[in-house]
């Protein structure tokens, strides 16, 4: 099955950049936090894993910090990067359990769900 991904910019407009190559994350698992149509979740923003976050997460039923091996999957770490569903980490950000955001491996669907000052608020890198 193919997905036509959706222009490949982050929050500023710009070319995306890669979010994590290790572990692989992304809803096409290329690294980036491309998005389409079918990624109902909308994994577009690019996070740094905290404890906090990844126990938040587990708490609200979406266990992170798990290796599931017969998904491929070696479960994260703190210091992870991670293309997180945009409502996920504005539920998570509401709670004060919000990780840190690389703006420019985010993409510009987040902000159909989450307002760009609040991202900025959570920024680290260069942009921030």
């Amino acid at each position: 099955m193919t997905f036509e991904k959706a222009p490949s910019l982050n929050v500023f407009g710009e070319a995306l950049q890669t979010c994590s190559s290790d572990p692989l994350t992304g809803f096409f698992r290329d690294g980036t936090c491309e998005t389409c149509a079918e990624d109902r979740g909308s994994h577009t923003v690019c996070c740094v894993m905290t404890a906090e976050f990844l126990a938040f997460s587990k708490y609200v039923g979406n266990d992170l910090s798990t290796p599931r091996p017969e998904y491929g999957f070696a479960g994260l770490k703190p210091g992870d990067g991670w293309c997180v569903c945009a409502s996920r980490w504005l539920q998570a950000a509401e709670e004060g359990a919000a990780p840190m955001v690389c703006m420019t491996a985010t993409h510009k669907r987040a902000l159909d769900i989450i307002p760009l000052e609040m991202l900025e608020a959570h920024a680290f890198g260069p942009e921030a």
